[in-house]
């Protein structure tokens, strides 16, 4: 059973890694608070989650828009009275080659991915301190991995893994476990329109480019959003609760490296 004391937001839950998350978090929250700007998709995600267990609030909005992140908190807060994980993996960012990317193109890239989860961090900091709570920030193996054909994916990923390390340091004077999760090639939609623009850089179909990309990588098979979920579910559980300032890589031996 659910902790009837433990409240968790997910951002980006209305699909991916999000929903995933968002559902698996059911099973070890009372409540699960969901943000996305997909109204009609994070009403079905916050549907699976009651039915997990756990009492689903969603919230339609843009966090492009920087009043969101208070906004957010605030609502949670008057809700439920506490918040006890904040799971950051909203963000699209543009899948562009270093010469082709726009100021603008990088400026949205840096405001829903970065910008948004570092106010939503800071906007719920106190609530989370007296709760002695949890933040996860979504990076990625891009990261450890920066190429020039997709410049922004592992640019801004590297600065949210420092971001996380940031508000980690501070974590530890507060009381607020802060991490980072890189996932590998998790078979997402994002993830299907990446081995689309392999392909066609290769000139194959999506299949074949979804086959060579596994086997170029030498990974084990492609990840799951349930299996970032599980892993992002650890990482606020009790059982975590000494990890802290961790960059937490899950990507079926993409990376190799120690």
């Amino acid at each position: 059973m659910p902790n009837k004391e433990r409240v968790a937001i997910v951002t980006g839950a209305s699909r991916g890694i999000g929903r995933a998350t968002a559902i698996r978090l059911a099973r070890d929250f009372s409540a699960v608070v969901l943000v996305a700007r997909d109204a009609v998709a994070l009403a079905s995600a916050a549907d699976a989650v009651n039915a997990a267990g756990a009492a689903g609030l969603t919230l339609a909005r843009d966090l492009r828009d920087a009043d969101v992140a208070r906004e957010a908190i605030e609502t949670t807060r008057d809700r439920f009275g506490r918040i006890d994980a904040l799971v950051n993996i909203a963000g699209a960012v543009p899948q562009a080659d270093l010469f082709a990317m726009s100021d603008d193109e990088w400026a949205d890239g840096l405001s829903l991915k970065f910008h948004a989860a570092r106010r939503l961090t800071l906007a719920a900091w106190e609530t989370l301190a007296r709760s002695s709570g949890s933040v996860v920030f979504m990076s990625g193996t891009s990261a450890l991995t920066p190429k020039a054909s997709l410049a922004a994916v592992g640019a801004i990923n590297a600065a949210i893994s420092a971001l996380a390390k940031a508000f980690a340091e501070r974590g530890v004077e507060d009381g607020v476990q802060v991490n980072a999760v890189l996932p590998g090639p998790v078979m997402t939609d994002r993830r299907r329109a990446m081995l689309a623009l392999y392909g066609q850089a290769q000139g194959l179909s999506i299949d074949t480019a979804m086959n060579a990309f596994a086997a170029e990588t030498k990974i084990m098979r492609y990840g799951t959003p349930e299996d970032i979920a599980e892993l992002i579910a650890f990482a606020v559980s009790p059982a975590a609760r000494w990890m802290t300032g961790v960059t937490l890589r899950m990507d079926g031996g993409e990376i190799k490296s120690v």
